[in-house]
């Protein structure tokens, strides 16, 4: 669909009342639904970020009382993959949640189209620049270091930090409690999954631009 940008001519016929009101609502709603995405990626993440905080006080405790020895290293085992996978499961919502948003501001912007279609009058007064420009007005077409400052992102790098604790508490039993094997295996570990969580958002926001834009 073509948009008519500021210093276009307007059309000849005024848009039926129906139309107007038609658009507005659809304005409305799709504010209301980008709220209700940004309100669940934030709720999920400090869900989960509450889960790693309370962990890691149960691990200390763990660690206080028992002292660090078998029942602390089974703890540890049992308790950091399964925040590793809440992690991942959060990632996967916050990502998700992020793509909707990202869908929900490409059709405002095609809504603000509309509107200096039919009231080019109100250029002065809004921000009248190309669709794909909006978005980036918006914060929605951020440079090369944006993914790591998404929701999503901040969830991914927890997340490899306890594949990486857990990777490295496990190198350290096998090992006997070498502590170049332990720290080699956290970080080679860590490392990969930040990286690799890291790349399944890129691939997905390429892949939701390429859809959400094209029209746009």
């Amino acid at each position: 669909m073509e948009h008519l940008e500021a210093g276009a001519e307007p059309p000849e016929t005024e848009p039926r009342p129906a139309a107007v009101t038609f658009v507005t609502t659809e304005h409305f709603t799709l504010q209301g639904a980008r709220s209700s995405t940004v309100a669940e990626a934030t709720g999920r993440a400090t869900m989960f970020l509450g889960a790693v905080s309370g962990g890691l006080v149960a691990l200390g405790l763990i660690a206080t009382a028992a002292g660090v020895d078998t029942a602390f290293y089974a703890f540890a085992l049992i308790l950091l993959p399964t925040l590793a996978l809440v992690g991942l499961a959060t990632f996967n919502r916050a990502l998700q949640s992020g793509i909707e948003d990202f869908g929900y501001a490409s059709r405002i912007a095609r809504l603000r189209g509309y509107y200096f279609q039919y009231a080019p009058e109100l250029v002065d007064y809004l921000t009248s620049v190309p669709p794909r420009q909006r978005l980036g007005l918006q914060g929605l077409e951020g440079g090369r270091w944006q993914r790591f400052f998404t929701v999503s992102g901040t969830v991914a790098l927890v997340t490899a930090v306890l594949a990486g604790s857990a990777a490295g508490l496990l190198a350290a039993v096998v090992s006997d409690h070498v502590l170049v094997a332990a720290v080699i295996a956290g970080i080679v570990v860590g490392i990969a999954v930040f990286a690799a969580l890291i790349q399944a958002q890129v691939s997905t926001w390429r892949r939701a631009a390429a859809l959400l834009l094209d029209d746009v």
